[in-house]
């Protein structure tokens, strides 16, 4: 029974091929230092996790109690398993730390490595490829557009502000204050004489751009601002901007939310979904059953 588990497969195709000589500077060359957790188990048992969707203690309880996964890491054989409730994060700290000095992801490499080596046992061709598209959401707020307006043009004038340019932002100190944005985007209606305030907010910004573009064109408060105007408003027969229209319509690709300019947008099976459109090269085997994501842009 053991033979024919994962565990068999795991132990000959993965577990084996894992090279620990990547993570060698992790450690010290002390000879007389404590020693570590063997790395092949470790990264063998990082894996085994992701595979089972399992937490760390959840992993640790199985290596302690289920003998496939001590097969599975050639850990049968140890008196003791060598791994502790802080090994994962020790050695996730470790691989961090490695990173953020020399910027080389350790992990990484070593699954690209793996990955090879699966790709060969499972017989997957580099040469038969598919293609997938999916969405991957991001974590931005979503905002109407006098909401993201707004937004846009406060930041600039916090900006301004911020650099003291008293002058170029006259009439728009209050998009600084704090409470100013929830009296512009959520109480607006309680006034019934006040102006419509996505109208102002517009008329400010196209107000505000000429002012300050020659010393902030080349900033990201100054750039978003533009784009949302551009994308968000249409010219009148009199030249001045105004908000489009439904029948105007919107690209995807138009600005979502100043946190993440890069989001975008787009409805599949009446939902609304904001985030980064992301294709998908997939290598296959010859009946198109076993794939191998190889690069995603």
């Amino acid at each position: 029974m053991l033979k024919k588990s994962w565990a068999q497969v795991f132990s000959d195709h993965v577990f084996t091929k894992i090279n620990e000589q990547i993570f060698v500077p992790l450690f010290s060359e002390k000879k007389n230092s404590r020693p570590n957790a063997p790395v092949n188990v470790i990264v063998g048992a990082l894996i085994l996790k992701d595979f089972t969707g399992q937490t760390d203690d959840e992993m640790l309880e199985s290596i302690e109690f289920d003998f496939r996964y001590q097969y599975a890491l050639h850990t049968t054989s140890f008196e003791e398993q060598p791994l502790s409730d802080r090994t994962f994060s020790r050695f996730r700290e470790r691989c961090a730390a490695y990173e953020l000095t020399t910027g080389e992801d350790l992990l990484h490499t070593c699954f690209i490595q793996l990955s090879e080596e699966m790709r060969k046992f499972m017989d997957i061709s580099p040469k038969i490829r598919r293609m997938d598209s999916m969405m991957i959401e991001s974590n931005i707020r979503k905002m109407e557009r006098l909401e993201l307006l707004y937004s846009c043009l406060a930041n600039l004038v916090k900006k301004l502000s911020r650099d003291g340019q008293k002058d170029m932002i006259k009439g728009l100190e209050h998009y600084a204050e704090p409470d100013d944005r929830n009296k512009v985007i959520y109480y607006h209606n309680a006034d019934p004489v006040q102006s419509d305030p996505l109208q102002t907010v517009i008329d400010d910004a196209t107000a505000l751009l000429p002012k300050c573009m020659a010393e902030y064109s080349d900033t990201a408060d100054y750039q978003f601002l533009e784009r949302a105007i551009n994308e968000q408003t249409k010219k009148d027969d009199d030249g001045k901007n105004i908000p489009k229209d439904k029948g105007d319509g919107l690209n995807s690709t138009a600005l979502q939310n100043p946190s993440d300019p890069d989001a975008t947008y787009r409805i599949k099976a009446n939902q609304e979904y904001r985030g980064d459109a992301a294709n998908l090269t997939e290598a296959v085997d010859a009946k198109a059953r076993l794939s191998q994501t190889i690069s995603m842009m």
